[in-house]
Formats: C-alpha cells, sequence, structure tokens
C-alpha cells in the first residue's frame, strides 16, 4: 500500500459511504483512479469491507472498561476459556509484561460490571487484577 493508498483508506475510515467524486476531489485524483484503486485494495485484501456504526452500537456498553489480570503458572488458556464465557467480556487479549491478559468488559451499569469483575477474580489461576474504567473514546476504527 503506497502513500495515495494509504490517504484513501484513511478518508474511507472517515466516510465510508463518500462518492468517489467527493474522495477523488479530497485526494486530488481522478474517479477512475480513486474507483481502480479501491478495487485494487479489495481484491488485495486490504479492504476487508465497510461498516456501518448506529448509535445502538455506542450505546450498547454505557460502562466499559479494562480489566488487567495475572495468571498464576500455566492457566491462561484455561482462564481464557472462562472467560469466554462471560456475555460481559467484549475482547480477550493476550500481551507481554506484567499483566498476561487485557479484557475488555462492558456492561449497563456499575454495579454490573462489578459483578463480573469479582467473578472473574475468583477464577482459580487469576492472582491479581486491576481495571481502568474507559471515560470516553477519542478514535474507534
Amino acid at each position: 500500500m503506497d502513500k495515495t493508498d494509504e490517504r484513501l483508506v484513511s478518508a474511507l475510515r472517515h466516510d465510508a459511504r463518500a462518492s468517489l467524486s467527493d474522495l477523488a476531489i479530497q485526494l486530488n485524483l481522478s474517479r477512475t483512479t480513486v474507483r481502480a484503486r479501491i478495487e485494487r485494495l479489495q481484491t488485495r485484501g486490504d479492504i476487508l469491507g465497510f461498516s456501518v456504526v448506529v448509535k445502538e452500537d455506542v450505546l450498547r456498553d454505557p460502562v466499559r472498561g479494562l480489566m488487567l489480570i495475572g495468571i498464576e503458572g500455566r492457566g491462561a488458556n484455561r482462564i481464557t476459556r472462562q472467560l469466554q464465557g462471560i456475555p460481559e467480556v467484549r475482547a480477550i487479549h493476550s500481551t507481554n509484561g506484567r499483566w498476561d491478559l487485557i479484557v475488555e468488559l462492558g456492561t449497563e451499569t456499575l454495579e454490573t460490571l462489578d459483578t463480573a469483575l469479582a467473578k472473574i477474580r475468583t477464577f482459580d489461576g487469576v492472582v491479581s487484577s486491576e481495571t481502568n474504567l474507559l471515560l470516553s473514546t477519542k478514535k474507534e476504527t
């Protein structure tokens, strides 16, 4: 992907519904060039698709947090499986450094988040955790 492709992808991330004409003007390219580049990026698999973010998606989890988890021994796979069964868990990331897993959580209320955190802390092998609430999101792709 060259600089022009990167600028095109950036423009599409900002507004995936922008017309070819608008993208061409914004990028100082012809409509034909914009269309060809988008088709090429899709064919190569650089662009996998386009999505829509609706208000309900944003409002779904008014309370969001990141839970950093320290695990004793070799229990990461077992704990990951247990985390997958908790409905408040949105994503599970393995990491390096002090923490073994970073878990994204989303709930309707602080009380529900607290209940989910308490349940995770009882998992055999979880020796430490730290949770940070997400107050606002400046950029999301």
